[in-house]
């Protein structure tokens, strides 16, 4: 099929190069001449492992090509919305500003007989708002569907073109005919096919994302039950996932979630729930944003005691600052919020990150950002793992202890072998763990 994506951000490029994987011929258009231009020469403007090569081997083919003209989707014969809705300044909503304008623009330069499939995360309702938009200014002639994304950073490429399931979200069923047409080597592959309403395919996404937090919230929670009760949060984890109805997956105690996407889409969803009327039956998710804004806290406060409470003039390595391994992404990162308060506490805050640091540099450009692991751990007085690169996994304690000038580390995700860094003489503290 011939396909235009509208938004060349994380998902946008990330959707554009596995559609031309696929076959299709792609057309991403994005107002931001720089990134455009960026693309075009298939260099990608983020991390996200496999997607540079992607990108570029269908640049070059031709099947994918960029432009920050919107005329570019004319021939398209599919229009896909991979735009972004942030959390709206000063409240919890989502901001539909990107979604309007570029639904207005598009409806301006696509076919009349085009479809309109809406990719970005929505408050339900959206879809129904934007297909009368959509018609209206088509004389009733385009279609809408919905078709939510699942990626996750890090592993985006893959959960593109071998997702675990496809929801599109439709009027009429006969719509989900295009999108089983495009879809169907991963259709005849056997990954599931939901076809379903609008408001159920905008509400997958969020429910998907609601109850995440929440378990991720829920092991950080029994950690502090752990911590002060003397006992061990992965034992802990691991007995409960063995329970079928339960799974052990994403139960691993830490310093919380972050990113572009988890933290602002609970707010949003609560948010919604709110103008539906339905508030209280979320209730329960301020408790989990909560709970995960409580463990940077908690982090912090580790920190100050393996210090000994003085932690101003004390040098800090802290090791990973992206909000996730395999990302160089810091919206919303507890590890880059930890460093940056114990800076504010006036500590020397020595920051190494394989992918992240420039993005980080950009928010918190007093930091100290270094290019290796050793020279942040060069004279350090504590030792903060953030986040689980496997870099940092692999650490040795015997090597790691001669770099640095107090044997104190804090294990901020749980993946350090505490055993083995205690018995090279280091104090390990980690979260909820004995």
């Amino acid at each position: 099929m011939r396909i235009s994506v509208i938004g060349t951000g994380y998902l946008g490029a990330t959707h554009a190069a596995a559609m031309a994987e696929l076959g299709h011929t792609v057309v991403g258009v994005d107002t931001d001449s720089a990134k455009v231009a960026r693309l075009a020469r298939g260099d990608v403007p983020f991390y996200e492992p496999g997607l540079t090569e992607l990108v570029a081997r269908h640049t070059r083919s031709g099947r994918l090509v960029f432009s920050d003209d919107m005329g570019a989707v004319a021939d398209a014969d599919v229009h896909f919305l991979c735009v972004g809705t942030p959390q709206a300044g000063g409240a919890q909503a989502a901001d539909l500003a990107q979604v309007d304008a570029a639904v207005l623009r598009l409806a301006k330069a696509m076919r009349p007989d085009s479809v309109v499939v809406g990719k970005s995360t929505v408050p339900v309702g959206t879809a129904e708002r934007l297909r009368g938009e959509v018609r209206e200014a088509t004389a009733g002639r385009a279609r809408l569907l919905w078709n939510p994304e699942f990626l996750r950073e890090g592993f985006a490429v893959a959960d593109t073109l071998r997702p675990d399931r496809i929801v599109v979200g439709v009027q009429d069923e006969a719509d989900a005919a295009v999108l089983a047409e495009l879809y169907a080597p991963q259709i005849d592959a056997g990954v599931p096919f939901l076809v379903t309403d609008y408001a159920t395919a905008e509400l997958v996404k969020v429910a998907a994302n609601a109850f995440l937090a929440t378990k991720i919230s829920f092991i950080n929670a029994m950690a502090d039950i752990c911590d002060a009760a003397a006992a061990d949060v992965t034992t802990l984890a691991t007995a409960i996932g063995l329970d079928e109805r339960i799974g052990s997956r994403f139960l691993r105690a830490g310093i919380g979630f972050g990113g572009g996407c988890l933290p602002k889409d609970i707010r949003a969803f609560m948010a919604r729930a709110d103008e539906l009327g339905v508030g209280t039956s979320l209730a329960f998710l301020r408790e989990v944003d909560r709970v995960n804004l409580q463990q940077r806290e908690a982090a912090v406060r580790s920190a100050a005691v393996l210090l000994d409470d003085t932690v101003a003039g004390r040098r800090v390595a802290v090791l990973g600052v992206a909000f996730k391994p395999d990302s160089d992404d810091v919206r919303d990162s507890p590890a880059l919020a930890i460093a940056a308060a114990l800076h504010l506490q006036g500590a020397q805050v020595a920051v190494h990150d394989p992918r992240a640091t420039a993005n980080a540099a950009r928010l918190y450009p007093t930091l100290d950002y270094v290019d290796s692991a050793e020279a942040a751990l060069a004279g350090a007085d504590l030792t903060m793992v953030l986040t689980e690169w496997q870099d940092y996994r692999n650490l040795e304690p015997a090597a790691t202890a001669a770099l640095v000038a107090r044997r104190a580390v804090f294990d901020g995700r749980n993946v350090l072998d505490a055993d083995r860094w205690r018995s090279a003489g280091w104090t390990y503290r980690g979260v909820g763990v004995r």
